[in-house]
């Protein structure tokens, strides 16, 4: 009974998130949401806070298990970006970007919540790190790109263009079409032969130094 508590207390407070937003988030609004007294907050997770990080990283590793299999079976970057455009459109509907914002914005002023709201993410850094590992392995680029920062640097964009879209739906449709150009023009880097894949190393390597 206690772990089917926590459960609905961490499901409460991300529909509450989602729903009513990070300042309207108490210990009633949770209670209310997952139907059980208020004082189960405290007894649980000591305070509000302590419950939306939980919450975070409750959330975050569910739809991250939502895609590791599609993540795994990813073999090119154009692959992984649209992917990407896809998982945007599924976790826009879930409402899973609802709450990235409201963490995020709750985040500005609460050391705990931005600590956790940074574990969260890490947990889509890791997955997105694994799959430019494999990809750009066999790349021309593979030897003159880091790919952690490049998760990092991915993983960043999609959060911005989660956030713009809600401002700028145009704009943000622009940049995720941006970032499909750029793996065309991976994919065709990948596409040349070995001479001129050769040559691209050989360019890279001078303009690195």
């Amino acid at each position: 009974m206690s772990a089917e508590t926590r459960e609905k207390l961490l499901e409460g407070a991300l529909r509450t998130l989602t729903e009513q937003g990070i300042a309207k988030t108490s210990a009633r609004s949770v209670a209310a949401a997952a139907g059980v007294n208020q004082a189960l907050v405290f007894y649980h997770f000591g305070s509000v806070d302590e419950l939306l990080s939980e919450a975070c990283r409750y959330g975050t590793e569910q739809r991250v298990a939502r895609y590791r299999d599609a993540l795994a079976g990813i073999s090119t970057l154009g692959e992984l970006l649209e992917f990407g455009r896809r998982m945007h459109e599924e976790e826009r509907a879930a409402g899973s970007v609802a709450v990235l914002g409201q963490l995020l914005a709750g985040a500005q002023t609460q050391p705990r919540l931005a600590a956790a709201t940074a574990a969260g993410l890490s947990l889509w850094v890791e997955e997105v790190e694994k799959v430019l590992v494999r990809v750009l392995g066999a790349s021309p680029l593979g030897g003159f790109v880091d790919a952690v920062g490049l998760a990092r640097a991915v993983a960043a964009s999609f959060v911005g263009i989660e956030l713009y879209e809600g401002v700028d739906a145009e704009g943000a449709g622009r940049a995720l079409d941006a970032l499909e150009d750029l793996g065309a023009l991976v994919a065709a880097l990948d596409d040349l032969g070995p001479v001129a894949q050769r040559a691209v190393r050989h360019r890279l390597r001078r303009a690195a130094r």
